[in-house]
């Protein structure tokens, strides 16, 4: 016995000299209200490559720690941050003891303040929706405000559309092919089970793609990952829906190797903030995870969001002095109900069967298959040999009989008694809304001369990759991944409603020739009812690879990286109908056209001291064009964009960085330019030149539908970005936010027009080169290019909390049109050959195509929070009122095109009430969300 105590002892004292000769740093992390431990917590020295999960018991431990002073971070999904300053000595283990983690409600903002804005959405069958700002789940200051403050202003980071960032789950790109934009309604009312994120800003590295310019966004819904509990939760609004109920399950892993996340939303509204639209959306997401052994685990994700959303239009400054900010010219009444004509239904499922590979302690692999499939419909009214049935069509508006001019002598005879009684009854002033009534008496159980359709594309999506990460050394790490994409996409009208009728005559009415007006020479003069295919009917095949490569490197006074990527993309049509205005190149596969790209980017950030960095960053990339611009007009033949090319993106930025315990802050120079994009739109013109250098052509013909094409687009955005954070005292923070840019176009491209009545069959591409539109230095749309914000916030020890902000948004400019910058908009029709109009002088000129800066608007907020632990269970109230104030403010914008010329334009302008203003989209006034949750 005594040699077995005299052994023990010597025992246990080589081992506590060796935990003594350890040099590190252990803690146990809980959850501030319940005290219960927190798995999957992460913990990592700032600027090393040292990162910790805590296991299920909330424990985390570094060993072999550099000596000298640090910052520990500890940050998990639903909580805030914590920012530690330590001091390692060699050969000591330092025990923080508890770490206690508070619930960071503010990420209920992310639930209220993320929402999809109208003129995000054009009707050309996009699936893409843009939102204000990206799901992220950093808390840098100036990202916070550019999402959650700013957003409500459809502000942009860096001025840049969201296809220029990448958005993932799982590694999986969910950027759609067709726009190269993710498509955020894919994991709507989901946001419980999207929290966790990891997101890069810019050109910063990720660790599961090369990524765009924007940056990139990485939602992971691994199922061991979840903390286990239940969540249930019940909201009120009155922004794009009025009620939302969620809840969400997480199992944990279990002994046997299994885990789980259950989650389910539905929204709702009758009537959501704008006039008319409806909302009805249902969510559903299961995700279940099998670990084998220590080194594999395999996980299903299932994700299904189900979307029904009524739009609301763009209108002219008459209409809205008329009927008002909310007005909505899409509804009308219909059998006692508001019915709209422009809804939007999503339903695209995603199904993902991830793979993870534990290769070694140092190396892992993540593969991913996945199908996606489904459909995306955008309705509207079809008619023919009838009035267009819009209440805003600008025969039925005041402004159409004051706005006129004498044909002959180009005199104003607006203010003529007759014109100035029929404004006074022009029928707008009556009938606001559309009269589904009077459609339905009109083709009163025969041939339907109104009908409602849908514009349909289903995707079929297949997609495989990998995701390697190496640490190849203790201050060298690996990053290479290698996706597959390869996508069916059936596109087509469906006849959804007859309006009363028997059928609807598959016919173009504008067409000039018999032969023209047939959609499908193949089955001409066809009747077709509900549920049938018409108009137009394609397939759309793409094939992209992507690869890449990454390698980071870490040292005690500057960490760089360095990547590069390869993408080659594939794009097909294949007509199923013969179109009567193209008949040799509509019907079947057209030519299969392919872009190969590169790119290139590094970065290097220079410790000044722990808290001081210097960070830069430079990428060189091409970028293949989406597959929307690549076919001019592919509704209805197979035609490519003659010389297409690859847009070339270069783009550099620079910071200073502070990072305290109390004092966080970032000051940000960028400069991003693109070239050589391409672009492709729509829309009717009136008094357009369209002489095509053939003497046998009819140039009289000055008014029709055109297919818009403009090249060798040039973008640079160049600005500042400055966020700052400071912990006044333990209870109140201060945080302040500023954005200046100078977004322009910098080319002046090449701008064409098909218009398809001139087609023929030995012209399959009736492409009018209108020459250069005089663009550059004209400012971009779409986006405030200044912005600041201001804010305080209390947060009690007894779990509640207020935040305000005040937010200041400027320098928005309304989207100008091409073809009224080209040489030809000065040209006579009537004489051509360049002779212009003898009234315009640059004068003029200059003060018609003027671009419109919106005014700048400052807007309030008013956030607050509170808490409560009854037993198990753990209540929340999150809160927050937008725009306080009730501001009338402009968010967007465009100018129309329909005055294709310089007298048309300049007439309708002098007027005083022009009939073809611009159109434009308003922010909301004052708007709440009150969200109610439970945990346990």
């Amino acid at each position: 016995m005594k040699k077995l105590v005299i052994t023990t002892l010597l025992v246990l004292q080589a081992f506590l000299a060796f935990a003594q000769q350890q040099t590190g740093i252990t803690a146990k992390v809980v959850d501030a209200k319940t005290q219960k431990p927190l798995q999957n917590v992460v913990a990592s020295i700032q600027n090393t490559n040292f990162t910790q999960l805590t296991d299920i018991k909330g424990v985390f431990k570094f060993t072999e720690v550099t000596k000298g002073s640090q910052l520990l971070q500890i940050k998990s999904v639903g909580y805030r941050d914590q920012l530690l300053p330590i001091q390692i000595l060699t050969g000591q283990m330092i025990d923080l003891g508890v770490i206690a983690l508070e619930e960071d409600q503010t990420a209920e903002q992310q639930l209220s303040l993320i929402t999809i804005t109208e003129n995000d959405l054009g009707d050309d069958n996009s699936g893409s929706e843009s939102t204000s700002g990206l799901l992220q789940a950093s808390r840098d200051a100036f990202q916070q405000s550019a999402a959650f403050n700013w957003g409500q202003a459809r502000f942009r980071i860096r001025g840049l559309d969201n296809e220029y960032g990448t958005t993932m789950i799982n590694g999986v790109i969910m950027n759609k092919i067709y726009d190269g934009r993710p498509q955020w309604g894919n994991w709507g009312g989901l946001n419980d089970a999207t929290r966790n994120q990891e997101f890069t800003m810019g050109l910063t590295p990720s660790d599961y793609s090369f990524g765009g310019i924007l940056g990139t966004q990485e939602i992971n819904t691994r199922a061991s990952i979840y903390r286990p509990g239940s969540r249930i939760s019940f909201a009120g609004t009155n922004t794009n829906y009025n009620w939302r109920m969620m809840g969400t399950h997480a199992s944990g892993m279990n002994k046997d190797g299994w885990a789980f996340v259950i989650s389910a939303g539905r929204r709702w509204a009758e009537e959501a903030y704008f006039e008319g639209t409806t909302y009805s959306a249902n969510s559903f997401f299961a995700s279940v995870e099998k670990r084998i052994n220590d080194k594999h685990s395999l996980n299903f994700t299932s994700i299904f969001a189900q979307n029904s959303r009524g739009k609301n239009s763009p209108n002219t400054d008459e209409v809205t002095k008329i009927a008002g900010e909310k007005y909505n010219s899409y509804w009308g009444w219909n059998n006692g109900e508001k019915r709209n004509s422009r809804v939007k239904n999503l339903e695209e499922p995603i199904l993902m069967l991830s793979h993870y590979w534990k290769i070694t302690d140092r190396t892992n692999l993540n593969t991913n298959v996945t199908y996606q499939f489904g459909k995306i419909g955008n309705s509207r009214i079809d008619y023919q040999s009838q009035p267009n049935p819009d209440p805003t069509y600008y025969r039925n508006l005041p402004s159409y009989f004051t706005s006129l001019y004498d044909a002959d002598t180009n005199e104003y005879v607006g203010d003529s008694p007759e014109n100035l009684a029929g404004a006074a009854n022009a029928k707008f002033l009556t009938n606001r809304q559309l009269n589904w009534s009077e459609m339905a008496d009109l083709n009163n159980g025969g041939r339907s001369y109104y009908a409602l359709y849908e514009d349909r594309t289903d995707d079929k999506l297949f997609t495989a990759n990998s995701v390697l990460n190496s640490q190849l050394a203790d201050n060298i790490s690996l990053n290479a991944g290698g996706t597959f994409r390869k996508l069916k996409s059936e596109n087509f009208q469906e006849m959804l409603d007859l309006l009363g009728g028997a059928y609807f005559t598959d016919v173009d009415n504008y067409g000039l020739t018999d032969t023209q007006q047939q959609s499908d020479l193949n089955n001409p003069n066809r009747n077709v009812t509900v549920g049938d295919r018409y108009g137009y009917n394609y397939n759309m095949f793409a094939t992209t690879i992507d690869a890449f490569t990454q390698f980071k490197f870490t040292y005690s006074k500057a960490d760089f990286y360095v990547a590069q990527n390869y993408t080659r993309s594939e794009y097909q049509r294949e007509g199923l109908y013969k179109n009567g205005y193209y008949p040799v190149n509509s019907f079947g596969k057209g030519e299969k056209i392919a872009f190969d790209n590169f790119g290139f980017k590094g970065g290097l950030t220079y410790k000044i001291t722990g808290k001081h960095l210097l960070s830069f960053n430079g990428s060189y990339q091409t970028k293949a064009p989406s597959m929307r611009n690549t076919f001019p007009n592919a509704r209805i033949n197979n035609n490519i964009v003659e010389g297409i090319e690859s847009e070339t993106i270069s783009s550099a930025d620079a910071s200073y960085i502070i990072r305290t315990p109390k004092l966080k802050t970032r000051l940000t120079a960028y400069y991003s330019k693109i070239k050589n994009a391409t672009e492709t739109s729509f829309f009717f013109a009136d008094g357009v030149s369209l002489d095509d250098g053939d003497p046998n052509t009819d140039n009289n013909n000055q008014s029709g539908f055109l297919a818009e094409t403009v090249t060798g687009l040039d973008k640079k955005n160049i600005g500042l970005e400055f966020g700052f954070e400071y912990q006044i005292t333990s209870t109140i923070k201060a945080t302040l936010a500023a954005a200046y840019g100078e977004f322009t176009y910098d080319s002046n491209p090449s701008i064409s027009y098909n218009q398809d009545a001139m087609a023929t069959e030995g012209n399959t591409m009736p492409s009018i080169d209108y020459g250069k539109a005089y663009l550059k230095n004209y400012k971009q749309s779409g986006t405030p290019q200044q912005a600041g914000s201001f804010g305080l916030e209390y947060r009690d020890p007894h779990f509640w909390w207020i935040g305000a902000n005040a937010n200041y948004l400027a320098n928005n400019y309304i989207d100008v049109a091409p073809i009224t910058r080209t040489a030809n908009f000065f040209v006579d029709p009537a004489f051509g050959n360049g002779v212009p109009f003898a009234e315009a002088t640059p004068e003029r000129a200059r003060e018609l195509l003027k671009q419109e800066k919106f005014d700048a608007v400052t807007l309030l907020n008013l956030t607050g929070g509170k808490s409560w632990k009854i037993n198990s269970y753990t209540f929340g109230l999150f809160a927050s009122v937008n725009n306080i104030l009730d501001k009338s403010y402009k968010t967007g914008g465009f100018e129309q095109a329909r005055d294709a010329n310089f007298r048309q334009l300049n007439q309708d302008v002098s007027s005083g009430t022009p009939a073809f203003a611009p159109k434009y989209f308003y922010g909301n006034g004052r708007t709440y969300f009150v969200n109610l949750y439970v945990n346990f």
